[in-house]
């Protein structure tokens, strides 16, 4: 089987003899957290740091999700591994893969996926929870990226499926800021129009309660590419915030 190595990752790997999923399987790093266990396998995240780089070492082993492209099943890490390919070929800012493989050895199914930590940028949830410390501005900044990513996103026709703080980063560029998404393994085709993109962004809203109707109001601004006062902007609202009140009531 044909691993993917990131061609601008492959010279620093290689230095460190970590070119290959058998040395990056084998190599020994302390977890970031308590693997997950599903059905008799397990998946683990590890830090490693080379050269002043950052990456994300994540293993499983037998850690299978059946899904259309493999109905008996297969490693979740391929299916985040297309996607992040997805993103990747649609211009979609998300975190990037620098080594992905996949072995059976004695009929337990392996799986790696190597990606650049994003360091220097901040997961939206941590940006949320000192939220009322930044100046109208930022804030301000902050709300048109999201809106911007979230457009791009559904434009080029992906629902993201877990669209919440903590999957977006966000990095404050000049008097902005750039955004882009981790954990695209739920990501799918947008499929069912206005529906879909609904779905796919109230989760954000719910669990942004710092933001002020005129806030929300910005992002779908941007989002739509609407002036903030606009009679689309207004139905969103309506849309989104009546599904926004059956989550919270059930």
């Amino acid at each position: 089987m044909t691993d993917f190595l990131a061609a601008e990752d492959r010279a620093l790997l290689e230095r460190h003899g970590l070119g290959t999923f058998d040395a990056l399987w084998a190599k020994q790093l302390e977890a970031v957290d308590e693997p997950n266990t599903d059905g008799g396998g397990w998946s683990s995240v590890f830090r490693l740091e080379l050269e002043g780089h950052g990456y994300y070492l994540k293993r499983q082993s037998n850690y299978l999700t059946r899904t259309l492209h493999a109905p008996f099943g297969e490693p979740t890490f391929a299916r985040e591994f297309r996607n992040i390919s997805r993103y990747n070929q649609l211009g979609i800012p998300a975190l990037q893969a620098a080594f992905f493989g996949q072995r059976k050895v004695n009929g337990e199914v392996r799986a790696i996926l190597l990606t650049r930590a994003l360091d220097g940028w901040d997961d939206l949830d941590s940006l949320l929870q000192r939220w009322s410390d930044l100046d109208a501005s930022q804030q301000s900044a902050i709300l048109k990226a999201c809106g911007q990513l979230a457009r791009l996103l559904h434009g080029v026709r992906q629902v993201h499926g877990c669209f919440y703080p903590k999957h977006i980063f966000l990095r404050a560029e000049g008097a902005g800021y750039q955004a882009q998404l981790i954990d695209l393994e739920k990501t799918r085709p947008l499929l069912f129009g206005q529906r879909d993109r609904v779905k796919d962004l109230e989760p954000l809203l719910r669990r942004a309660p710092e933001w002020t109707d005129a806030q929300l109001r910005e992002l779908l601004a941007a989002y739509l590419d609407q002036s903030v006062d606009s009679s689309l902007v207004d139905s969103w609202v309506t849309r989104l915030t009546a599904r926004r009140s059956r989550k919270e009531t059930r």
